[in-house]
């Protein structure tokens, strides 16, 4: 992923309060010799604190063998995506015809060391961890190495604690552009309002003066 300057985060206060917000992506496993990689849809928890992922796959998942083989990964998690229109980046001196369109988007990679988690009372503590952060609520049964009703089904699934090693990040939101060609942006995305619209408008209003502070 090309990170440009203008499109990095201010800290990694930034990046880790977005992915805070965010538990489904995708996570990305190296293939066996001849084979393409694995690609998993997946919810996850994220702990900042303990620079870890939290999930959990079934154990028919064809890509164990490919994640034993090489427990390097990446999970890679995106949103905040919207098409902006090419007129909307047009300066004031350019004809709104030949401006550019492009993409918004925000997008966390973290680069992750895979453990493999089989023993019945640890995965029992990992997917009590993973239920609490989908469901603070409460509302279901704790998990317990042969107990009922989910001890019978442990065997079924393997954990995954994924250790954090790297992380980029990239908030894609036109910062470098002058202050003209954002303000016509801003009020696109406001009289478009379609879905992801609001968040992308706030992630490029948040984010004024970002480059211009760096350079």
């Amino acid at each position: 992923m090309l990170i440009h300057p203008w499109d990095a985060p201010r800290d990694d206060a930034e990046w880790q309060v977005w992915l805070g917000a965010h538990d489904f992506g995708q996570l990305a496993v190296n293939g066996l010799p001849g084979e393409p990689p694995h690609v998993q849809p997946l919810h996850f928890a994220y702990d900042a604190g303990r620079a870890e992922v939290v999930t959990h796959l079934a154990r028919p998942n064809p890509l164990w063998p490919a994640l034993e083989a090489d427990p390097d990964v990446l999970l890679s998690v995106v949103d905040d995506y919207v098409y902006v229109p090419g007129p909307w980046q047009a300066p004031r001196d350019v004809p709104p015809e030949h401006g550019v369109p492009t993409s918004f988007y925000a997008a966390v990679q973290l680069r992750c060391r895979a453990h493999i988690v089989d023993d019945p009372a640890e995965k029992a503590v990992f997917l009590n961890r993973q239920v609490g952060h989908f469901q603070p609520e409460g509302g279901s049964v704790p998990v317990a190495a042969g107990e009922e009703p989910f001890g019978r089904m442990l065997s079924g699934i393997r954990v995954l604690r994924l250790e954090v090693v790297g992380v980029r990040a990239k908030f894609k939101y036109a910062s470098h552009k002058p202050q003209e060609v954002q303000d016509q942006v801003v009020a696109g995305l406001a009289a478009r309002g379609g879905p992801r619209d609001a968040a992308a408008r706030e992630h490029q209003v948040r984010r004024r003066g970002v480059w211009s502070a760096a350079r």
